[in-house]
């Protein structure tokens, strides 16, 4: 019941949550963190939300070598669904539907069994293959890439174990840059799920996933919000407290409010047609959809045809001829 109550309750839910989190099974541990209590992690956000904003980086390259070294460490852990990456194993239950869905209901037919059989899709930064692979049952030609070698040996070997998935799946070392250059306008789906909070340069992130997007073709991205909420519980209390990530996996100055997101993909030719908030239940290691944005949130949108793209005075000529 005290789990139902902390994921339903939408009126000042964010609040209740943080009070319930001081309280019962983890009250022990959030004492033994005294150095990163709550009060501490309010007083830092407020610190942080006075700071202008900073521009986004003018590089050419979206890979961040300072997030490379926080990964290495970790490369053999991915499918270990009680360690590090719990959090995103149990993310599938949601994100993959999510997907699964919004692509079905874009698509005239699909096959029974195999629903995204027939789709090229593009999962950027994959890690393991944690979310590459449920896609690849699915039926999709899914490609993952990632610039850390040695999570795609990771993934790699996991795949190894499932003949069909070994058709289905092929894993890349190399940047988003690196597959512009050679697929233009290629993929069905691109999928940044848990990744743009990491990138050194958002704008060329966005624009190259445009780039390799076939029109109309769907993005769908997960990511975190830039918010007091989300530095309290998406740092001081995932990574401090609880440990549910590893402390410094998130750098809160990186993450992105959905409004930026929105215009950034809107100035690149992309129509965005779903933002939903998503939060994640310590209690039970589960996630679901919320009405609130401001932790965590997922995003789906869509690459204008060249039609739409045309010049707005243009396409109304055309229009009346």
């Amino acid at each position: 019941m005290a789990g139902r109550w902390l994921l339903r309750r939408m009126p000042g839910y964010l609040y209740c949550q943080l009070s319930q989190l001081a309280r019962g099974a983890f009250v022990n541990k959030c004492k033994s963190h005294q150095p990163y209590s709550i009060s501490v992690g309010l007083t830092e956000a407020r610190n942080k939300m006075s700071l202008p904003n900073q521009p986004y980086s003018t590089s050419h390259t979206t890979v961040d070598p300072r997030e490379i070294r926080k990964f290495q460490l970790l490369a053999h852990k991915w499918w270990d669904e009680q360690g590090e990456y719990a959090a995103l194993h149990s993310m599938n239950d949601i994100r993959v539907p999510f997907i699964r869905d919004t692509v079905l209901n874009m698509r005239s037919e699909h096959e029974l069994g195999r629903p995204l059989s027939g789709l090229s899709i593009l999962d950027v930064g994959c890690g393991g293959g944690l979310l590459t692979e449920p896609l690849g049952r699915l039926g999709a030609s899914v490609t993952g890439i990632d610039p850390l070698e040695d999570n795609i040996k990771t993934a790699e070997l996991h795949k190894s174990f499932d003949p069909v998935l070994d058709k289905r799946i092929q894993y890349k070392s190399c940047t988003l840059e690196d597959i512009v250059e050679e697929s233009s306008e290629t993929f069905d789906v691109v999928i940044a799920s848990e990744v743009v909070e990491h990138v050194a340069d958002l704008e060329t992130f966005v624009r190259s996933c445009g780039e390799v997007l076939k029109p109309e073709g769907s993005l769908f991205i997960t990511t975190i919000n830039k918010s007091q909420l989300s530095y309290i519980f998406g740092i001081v209390v995932a990574e401090r407290v609880l440990g549910i990530v590893p402390a410094g996996t998130h750098d809160w100055e990186k993450f992105v409010p959905p409004e930026e997101l929105e215009r950034l993909l809107e100035s690149n030719g992309f129509l965005v047609k779903t933002v939903k908030g998503m939060l994640y239940n310590p209690l039970f290691g589960s996630w679901s959809w919320i009405g609130s944005t401001s932790i965590n949130y997922a995003l789906h949108a869509v690459k204008s045809s060249a039609q739409s793209q045309l010049d707005p005075n243009e396409t109304s000529q055309e229009n009346r001829g």
